[in-house]
């Protein structure tokens, strides 16, 4: 099956357009106050209007409150909700009261994180596997680490996953040939500064991802 991706992090017209023209299956839009790239409610609708049905529009959370969900779901129109630093029970009770596509964001260093991710069994509906942070950083990802791909060798993902930490236009290919991703996740990797996403790094990103899939084709 040909790889997809995600652009996460997106706050400009311009940048949405570019991830849309070079066919990214989802958007993400981030919901944290203390991220370069958080959008406000007023934002986060000018985007959602200006997409096509086919692409998914992912909300982007930090262990999230309900009245922060609700209103970024509304003005959002989101299809999928993202949830990192957020225990099993709370991803289940997200999943259960706004109906939607839940994923849960695991931070990987070792194996021993990779094996956290069966307590989302049940709870969540898809596993972001995404570079654990240094202690004490302000931010869960969107940093540009990556994490040893290695990890995957052989491990039974519990549940449909996507990969995320450290990816841009030079290494997307190799990570998808390396982990069998079907689905990548980009923030940092297509950015000018933190925050600031460049057209052009999306459109590269975009086309190498197209062309793994062209080669599995």
């Amino acid at each position: 099956m040909p790889a997809s991706a995600k652009i996460c992090g997106l706050s400009t017209a311009a940048t949405l357009d570019a991830a849309i023209a070079g066919g990214a299956s989802h958007v993400g839009f981030v919901f944290f106050a203390a991220s370069p790239r958080n959008v406000d409610f007023d934002r986060a609708a000018g985007l959602a209007a200006r997409m096509p049905a086919q692409v998914r529009r992912v909300g982007v959370f930090v262990d999230p409150d309900d009245a922060l969900l609700d209103a970024a779901v509304a003005a959002g129109r989101l299809d999928a909700l993202q949830l990192h630093k957020t225990p099993p029970a709370r991803v289940a009770a997200i999943r259960s009261r706004h109906a939607r596509e839940t994923w849960a964001a695991v931070a990987i260093k070792t194996r021993a994180d990779l094996d956290r991710t069966a307590d989302y069994v049940g709870a969540a509906d898809r596993i972001l596997y995404d570079a654990k942070t240094p202690p004490g950083a302000a931010l869960p990802g969107g940093m540009g680490l990556r994490f040893d791909w290695a990890l995957l060798d052989g491990f039974r993902h519990p549940l449909p996953w996507a990969l995320s930490g450290g990816l841009d236009p030079a290494n997307v290919a190799e990570a998808i040939a390396r982990t069998g991703a079907a689905l990548v996740d980009v923030s940092s990797g297509v950015e000018r500064s933190p925050g600031i996403k460049d057209a052009d790094r999306i459109a590269a990103f975009l086309a190498a991802v197209t062309g793994t899939a062209s080669k599995r084709g």
